[in-house]
């Protein structure tokens, strides 16, 4: 047995107000993902800029999917309380540039330098509440974490079109620089963590080029394939075959890195591949359902924008309850297997729901099935990440964290990319089969290209039947089509071993030691750390020189 000196446990009111720092950054980069998509017909019109308007969205996402596994691993070697600070000061910088920002080429910027803060964000917030609450008592923290996210997916939308009808879509980005100052005077007073030992840290150089290269690729295929370029072009193919041959390098690069970014041994353990596939598959089922969902809602029940956006808070608000409510489960009673399992299931049973949905059915019962995706949602995502967090030492906690969400964010953009393609060719070919011919006149002359809700409520009764059936024989089917998919993961989910919550805060063990080997138990009183053998399936390292 050995023993470190630390410093004292820290105290309740310590890590209330470190807490409340990080809820303000977690704010921040969710809001980012949303606040945008009811702005952003108003932007693109100032800006002259509709042919680029997609880049608004996929330049923030683009450049927080590459920095996720960076920030995680950086903050594992140097530290997380500076990493935290700078990347909150690159959303800031990123937010300057997009508020001032006098032309598409100059918006495109600023979102994009905002995401490679808000890569961080997210996850560093993740990871430093693992530094400061024991895993047994971090399960209601991550709860109210989700719900955070739970809250912006409504407010975003809703904040985006006030500030787009009020004072002006610029203040979606100047409302984060107080916000941001805020978070680094919270940050600067409060966030006291462990300081890293690692004087000269050796940077994975090539891996973050090749996880970089693979991660812009498949973004854009799932961005581009199916919209503005077929699947089977040219442009797409060549995105395929980097995306596969950039990661192909990567695992070698990565098995042979001194500090890989990635670190291949994270797949050797059984609860984070199971959890983490699972996370991929919430994510291409949440995101694929919730991208084309007010859109479905605009058309078929005839809501504007902001209508949509509040039929939305029944899915959010259940999500809201679960979340913090598994959390506080977790947390009370140390099991936590079941409520990942329970609520997989339910996003099946609510996909298997939303597949049934007709033209006339009422907007009540639409609401109802979305309030069960939440309760799903709320109880399985911030749970798998505890899952993770708790297979690994603190050492490699950041890095564990963020390869799981660097996954769960490419499900999601597979998601919106599988529902989009399947959906835009299933509407197209029922517009071919059932709208008549001398309709291409009332629909405007580029059929479903020019249909907005606006145009649908004025088209003649006969014509809008056949828009609004369309789009909802074309959605409804998709629903159907994900669930054997998240069937899979709650079979997954069943094979986690379900270890027990470390009680305390184990600083003392090695980043190369494997989680499952070792448990640190820390006296709060001593702050002494005794490092005794674990209970997992494998044996004891052996000693090292």
């Amino acid at each position: 047995m050995t023993s470190t000196t630390l410093a004292p446990a820290p105290t309740r009111r310590h890590i209330l107000l470190v807490f409340a720092g990080l809820m303000v950054t977690m704010l921040l980069s969710s809001l980012d993902q949303t606040i945008f998509s009811t702005a952003l017909p108003t932007i693109v019109g100032e800006l002259n800029g509709v042919d680029h308007m997609l880049w608004v969205t996929t330049a923030y996402i683009l450049a927080s999917t590459i920095m996720l596994p960076v920030y995680g691993k950086l903050g594992d070697l140097i530290g997380r309380k500076g990493l935290f600070i700078a990347a909150i000061a690159i959303f800031i910088l990123g937010s300057i540039v997009g508020g001032l920002a006098p032309d598409m080429a100059w918006l495109i910027t600023g979102r994009a330098i905002q995401g490679l803060g808000g890569g961080g964000l997210m996850i560093l917030s993740q990871a430093i509440i693992a530094d400061v609450v024991p895993a047994r008592e971090r399960g209601k923290y991550m709860g109210i974490m989700g719900g955070v996210f739970a809250l912006s997916s409504v407010a975003g939308p809703l904040l985006g079109g006030w500030f787009t009808e009020s004072i002006g879509w610029r203040w979606a980005f100047w409302m984060n620089i107080p916000l941001g100052i805020l978070a680094i005077i919270s940050a600067v007073a409060f966030l006291k963590l462990p300081k890293n030992s690692t004087a000269r840290p050796t940077l994975d150089v090539a891996g973050m080029l090749l996880i970089a290269l693979a991660s812009t690729a498949l973004v854009l295929v799932t961005t581009w394939g199916g919209t503005t370029y077929d699947w089977d072009s040219a442009v797409i193919i060549a995105l395929i075959i980097t995306a596969i041959v950039s990661a192909v390098a990567f695992v070698m690069v990565e098995r042979r890195a001194a500090e890989p970014i990635m670190p291949m041994h994270l797949f050797r353990d059984r609860n984070f591949n199971l959890t983490t596939v699972a996370g991929l598959i919430t994510g291409i089922a949440m995101f694929g359902a919730m991208a084309y969902l007010p859109t479905y809602l605009q058309m078929v029940t005839g809501a504007n924008a902001t209508e949509a956006g509040f039929l939305m808070i029944p899915m959010m608000a259940a999500l809201l309850i679960s979340s913090i409510g598994s959390g506080q489960l977790v947390s009370r009673t140390g099991r936590y297997k079941w409520l990942p399992i329970t609520g997989t299931v339910l996003v099946a049973v609510a996909l298997l729901l939303l597949s049934t949905m007709t033209a006339g059915m009422a907007v009540w019962i639409i609401c109802a099935y979305l309030a069960v995706m939440g309760l799903g949602l709320g109880m399985s995502m911030q749970i798998l990440i505890l899952i993770v967090q708790n297979s690994f030492p603190l050492a490699e906690v950041g890095t564990a964290t963020a390869s799981n969400n660097y996954f769960r964010q490419i499900g999601a953009s597979i998601g919106s990319a599988v529902v989009g393609s399947l959906f835009v060719a299933r509407l197209h070919d029922l517009f071919a089969e059932r709208m008549p011919a001398a309709a291409g006149g009332a629909v405007g002359g580029a059929g479903e290209n020019s249909l907005t809700p606006a145009v649908v409520k004025g088209l003649p009764t006969e014509i809008k039947d056949i828009v609004i059936g369309s789009y909802n024989d074309a959605l409804t089917p998709v629903f159907l089509y994900m669930v054997p998919l998240v069937i899979i993961a709650v079979i997954l989910l069943f094979f986690v071993v379900e270890k027990p919550l470390a009680t305390t805060l184990d600083r003392g063990v090695p980043a190369e030691t494997p989680a499952e080997d070792l448990v640190g138990v820390t006296s709060a009183h001593t702050g002494s750390i005794s490092v005794q053998p674990g209970t997992g399936e494998r044996p004891a390292p052996e000693s090292r020189a």
